[in-house]
């Protein structure tokens, strides 16, 4: 698989909340970062950011997709249900592929419009 269609294909497993198949594009020392958030190391600690942010429904709108090499940058609509709550914010994305899995997810996207749709 390209390094575009692995990230096409993560990207919808999370249209599908599939936890294993998202889980499973990620190389188990995966380095997750939302800029305005401190980053994360690991299988493990990615996990963990998302058991905190519990959606019920995700999709992931990708508008632009390129690729070089082993990098593939994405801008996308990401769409979220939370607490019954929708949540949608516009997200530039970075990931760089290695060995078959991403070892790097990097996205950029404003906080303050995030945290302004977050549930009480």
């Amino acid at each position: 698989m390209t390094p575009e269609a692995i990230v096409v294909d993560f990207c919808a497993a999370w249209d599908r909340l599939d936890w294993p198949a998202i889980h499973a594009h990620l190389s188990d020392d995966i380095f997750y970062h939302n800029i305005p958030t401190d980053p994360t190391q690991g299988l493990d600690a990615f996990k963990a950011v998302f058991a905190a942010f519990p959606v019920s429904a995700a999709r992931f709108e990708i508008h632009h997709i390129a690729a070089a090499g082993n990098i593939v940058l994405t801008e996308r609509t990401d769409r979220f249900v939370l607490a019954g709550k929708d949540i949608v914010v516009r997200v530039m994305g970075t990931f760089e592929i290695q060995d078959g899995k991403i070892a790097v997810w990097r996205d950029y996207f404003d906080m303050a419009h995030l945290v302004g749709q977050m549930p009480g």
